[in-house]
Formats: C-alpha cells, structure tokens, sequence
C-alpha cells in the first residue's frame, strides 16, 4: 500500500448527524485492492522483474532477488505473542476498549513530558502516556521532545550538552500556557517517569528518535528493573533502525513503527522541504519507496505490533489492511471531538491526543 497526500472528505451519519472527516487515501488515485500485496512471492516477483527491466541481465537479477529473500528469512524478527501485544494495545479501557494516550503526556493540558503531564493525564481519563526519550550529556535519560530546552523551559542549548544537574534546575512549565498553575515542574529522568506511569497504572509508548544502540540498551535496562512493562508499554520511532536494534537487544518488547507518508519530501504543514524542482522530485521517489518499504518489508523485519500513522492517511480499508496483517494501527495527532468519535466508534483503534479535556484546532 503507498499512501498518496490527496485529500477527500468523507461524510458519517452518526445518530442522524453527519460529521466531517477529512482523509487522506490512496482509492483517490489507484484502485485500492491492486496496492494490497500481501503476499510474499508478488512482490519479490515485482522486484525481481523491476531489476531484469533495469539492468537486463536475468542472472544478476535473480541473485539480488534471492539474497533478499533469505536475508528476510534469516533476519527477521517474529512479532512478539498476540496475547501480549493486545495487553499493550487493547487494554481494558474506557472509551469503549480504544487506547487513548496523552501525547507527549498531554501536551496541551499540562506541560509535556513531566510528571505533572502524565498525572493529569491519568486523572482525565487517559489509558496511556507517550514519552520522548533524550539523554544528556553524561549520557542519563531524560524526556524531552526535541533536541533543544528553548521551546518548552526557560533555559536555551542542546539537551545533549547540558549536565542533568543543569536541567533540573529550569522550568520546564516556563513556556506552556498554564506556566502559572505549574510554574518549577522539572525535565524528570526517564526511571521517574517510568515509575510515574506504572503508579498511574498507564500505558507507556516510548518514542525514540535516534541513537539506537544507547536507547536499545537503556530500555532494556529498564524492562529488566521494571517487568510490568513487558505488558503494559511499546518502543515506538520513525527510524526502522532503532526498532531493529530494540528487538535484536530484547525480542520480547512490543514494538511499533511510526509513519508520515512524504515526510522526507514535504514538513508536517505541507511545505516542500527542497526549493528546487529535483530536489522535490528527489526527496518524492525516496518517499514512495519508503513508504512501500513500511507497508512490505520494515515492519515485518523488525516484527513490529503496531504502526502508528498520522491521523489524514487512515481510513478503514488501511485498518483492515493491517488487521488481516496481525498488526494494530495507532493514529495521532487526534484534538477534536469529531475526530476522537471517529476513531472510538467507526475505526475503533487507538490514538494520540494532545488534550483530553478540550476540543481545538487539529495539530500535524
């Protein structure tokens, strides 16, 4: 399955109310059912004519396809058990059983990635908490979104060269608009928000943006001094390497890939990355492959549970695609009430909100 950004509006009758939803699916392209190949021997067969086709040599053609293939077959990872993945996934929860999870521990009700956030998370009625995992720069895990402290505290500089001494003492509440009510909640270290959550009896999905070796081998640490996690959270990223490193270092952590489809062509709003005509056409054709890879060869190499889409490319033909695949589909950022009943009553999957108390503009 490749997912096309052409945008449609789908109307729902709900209760005798029709609500807009807006989508993004390949059907508004390509008939749907010719991009569901599933099976193995069809799309190696595919590789193997696109490479006769490129180099004209069916010899050299049918040595890359086979290398490929038992690559596949020697390198991959099985899933971890479907029982244990569905703990993670589709715990007993309110909202009819969909996983509701705060992102980044409810950025918007409470400032992201602290204690504070993951405890209202709970109180509002979240089942589970997402994480970003940042280290500092004697290497301790820390949460933190992005790669600097200037966004979120009162302090400025790469969160990877300032001591854990140095951010404990900003704010991390210093620039969220309820700074106020908050004012010195403090950057935790990831053991404190591990020991939070469990306390809070919330799902945990960690979110690991690099470093695969140092991350692997932290979380591994981690579900070692915690088990209850095994059970109760999920290694997520954008990067297939750090999910592959994840299973390699410990086989029995649920895992998940996390997808936008042209995001190395286009950023979260649209804009192209590249202002050049090649660079676009460029960065476009690595998106397509990319985004096939995930639909047909990363997820299954790294045995994930789970793929978690932005929320404009997900309809229900891209569930059930999944669903007949053994994986669940996950969805963010989901903020307006719309969107939420959507999910809870006609996807009936999971998804990432930045509120659960309040109904705002959608974020990318």
């Amino acid at each position: 399955m490749i997912c096309l950004p052409a945008p449609c509006e789908c109307y729902l009758q709900n209760n005798g109310l029709k609500r807009r939803v807006f989508q993004r699916t390949v059907r508004d392209i390509i008939p749907f059912k010719m991009l569901q190949i599933g099976d193995e021997v069809v799309y190696f067969s595919a590789l193997f004519l696109l490479v006769v086709l490129g180099t004209r040599s069916a010899t050299g053609a049918s040595l890359l396809t086979a290398f490929l293939y038992v690559f596949m077959v020697m390198f991959r990872f099985p899933p971890v058990p479907a029982d244990q993945a569905g703990r993670v996934l589709r715990p007993g929860a309110p909202s009819g059983g969909v996983l509701v999870v705060a992102h980044r521990g409810g950025s918007h009700d409470a400032p992201e990635n602290t204690l504070a956030a993951i405890r209202e998370a709970s109180r509002n009625g979240a089942t589970g908490v997402e994480l970003d995992l940042s280290f500092t720069a004697e290497g301790v895990p820390v949460l933190m979104h992005d790669e600097t402290v200037d966004r979120t505290t009162n302090g400025s500089g790469p969160v990877s060269k300032l001591q854990l001494a140095q951010l404990k003492r900003l704010d991390a509440a210093a620039r969220h608009r309820l700074r106020d009510k908050y004012s010195g909640e403090k950057v935790p270290t990831l053991q404190e928000a591990v020991e939070e959550s469990i306390r809070e009896q919330l799902t945990i999905f960690f979110n690991v943006k690099g470093q695969p070796d140092k991350a692997a081998s932290v979380l591994h640490e981690m579900y070692k001094k915690f088990p209850v996690l095994y059970n109760s959270s999920i290694v997520s990223s954008f990067e297939p390497k750090v999910i592959y490193k994840m299973r390699q270092t410990d086989p029995n952590v649920v895992t998940a890939l996390i997808h936008r489809p042209w995001r190395l062509s286009r950023f979260t709003d649209g804009a192209p990355r590249s202002l050049s005509i090649s660079g676009q056409v460029w960065t476009g054709v690595l998106d397509i492959l990319l985004d096939w890879a995930h639909h047909h060869i990363l997820w299954k190499l790294c045995g994930v549970s789970a793929i978690l889409m932005q929320k404009d490319y997900i309809s229900l033909d891209y569930v059930q695609y999944w669903a007949e695949r053994g994986v669940e589909v996950v969805g963010w950022t989901v903020n307006t009430a719309v969107e939420k009943d959507f999910y809870q009553n006609m996807l009936k999957i999971g998804y990432l909100t930045d509120s659960l108390l309040e109904d705002f503009d959608p974020q990318h």
